[in-house]
């Protein structure tokens, strides 16, 4: 009686056995509805566009640092700013308090958007920090400092991540060039809908990687641009240009070395820390400025720094520490920078850049604006002979 029981139980596993592969089968072709679909990344309006009054409005953040959270205190902050209490939240409540005072139409991230060595997780981290822009629908880009890379993703790692968030426009690097580093891109911004020149760029934005840390001879140093991201940005502004003297902007984390001189030559703001640069000076101002169409550079690194200064006819810009995890001084509030555009009004449409002004915003009670200043202003003869050739045009 047994052996017979234990035949027919035997008998009974090839067909379970075939049930169960069936069953794994129908779930892997006909998945659970329910289950989680696909997430589509929601884009930007490409290309971006000057606004219907004419204007464009930039909003740098500089040195987020962001780590994890509310885990995360802050450094260098007074009693009275929070004390124990004080976290990444307060970066993230800074950066909503701005996009809804000042409404950008892109916010540009130049670096060390995350602090590699309190990040648990790089891509949480990330999300985090950028969460406000996300939520608040604007296009932003970012590029890399020398910290970003410290926690668990690559420098190419990060940028291929940022460029798939929502409604970014940062690239990993431009298409048809060998270039140094990552992050570096150019973003052109349109003319405005119903405008004669809303299919040409006006205003040119160049994002740049300047590196984290390299050794020469043998001593420890930051890095710097290198050739072959100068000769990229060489032969785009010259393209650029072919159709249009349109003005353009600069982006990058660490400092060229002359922007220490400006201690020397003058600047407005404040020049609180030694400007932390590179051993090596790979060109840069001399590659901008036979250019001819870079009006600004805008820099983070040196939180302690804010200031403006010219070299050779091109203001450098120090965004100010944003970030509360990263280093500062009690009492010296928190910063932004924003870079307002204006076109000039034709007789019957918008046309080319007339100004670029700037500004800072301080996380103070009254979110007070300091420092305003015009960094360029088209001259009559920039007009005369402004428009080349081209669709548009």
């Amino acid at each position: 009686m047994a052996a017979s029981h234990l035949a027919a139980l035997v008998a009974l596993l090839p067909p379970c056995l075939l049930a169960l592969l069936l069953l794994r089968l129908a779930t892997v072709l006909d998945p659970d509805p329910d289950a989680a679909a696909p997430r589509v990344k929601a884009a930007a309006p490409l290309p971006l566009r000057f606004r219907h009054d004419g204007a464009f409005k930039i909003l740098q953040v500089a040195d987020m640092h962001f780590g994890n959270g509310a885990a995360t205190r802050c450094r260098d902050v007074a009693p009275d700013a929070g004390g124990a209490r004080c976290s990444d939240l307060n970066t993230t409540r800074f950066l909503r308090r701005v996009i809804e005072a000042e409404r950008p139409d892109l916010i540009a991230f130049t670096g060390d958007n995350i602090f590699g060595g309190s990040a648990t997780d790089a891509a949480e981290s990330l999300l985090r920090a950028i969460s406000p822009a996300m939520e608040y629908k604007v296009p932003w880009a970012a590029i890399l400092g020398n910290h970003d890379q410290e926690s668990t993703m690559t420098r190419e790692e990060l940028m291929t991540f940022m460029s798939l968030m929502d409604y970014s426009v940062s690239q990993v690097n431009p298409p048809g060039f060998l270039v140094h580093g990552f992050g570096n891109y150019h973003i052109g911004i349109h003319g405005p809908f119903g405008s004669e020149l809303v299919n040409t760029s006006l205003l040119n934005l160049y994002f740049l990687d300047s590196g984290d840390r390299e050794v020469v001879n043998g001593v420890k140093t930051y890095g710097w641009i290198k050739e072959s991201q100068l000769a990229w940005l060489r032969t785009t502004s010259q393209e650029l240009q072919k159709t249009l003297l349109a003005p353009a902007l600069a982006f990058f984390h660490i400092p060229i070395p002359e922007v220490r001189g400006l201690w020397y030559s003058g600047f407005k703001g404040q020049y609180q820390e030694g400007v932390a640069c590179s051993s090596v000076n790979s060109g840069v101002l001399g590659t901008l400025v036979s250019m001819g169409d870079v009006k600004a550079v805008l820099l983070g690194h040196d939180h302690l720094n804010d200031f403006c200064g010219n070299l050779n006819g091109i203001w450098f810009c120090y965004g100010g520490g944003f970030g509360y995890h990263a280093y500062g001084r009690p009492h010296w509030p928190r910063r932004a920078r924003v870079i307002y555009s204006e076109l000039k009004k034709g007789q019957k449409s918008w046309m080319e850049v007339e100004s670029i002004q700037t500004w800072k915003l301080l996380d103070d009670e009254k979110l007070s604006k300091i420092d305003e200043q015009v960094l360029w202003r088209r001259s009559t003869s920039d007009s005369d002979h402004n428009i080349l050739s081209g669709p548009g045009a």
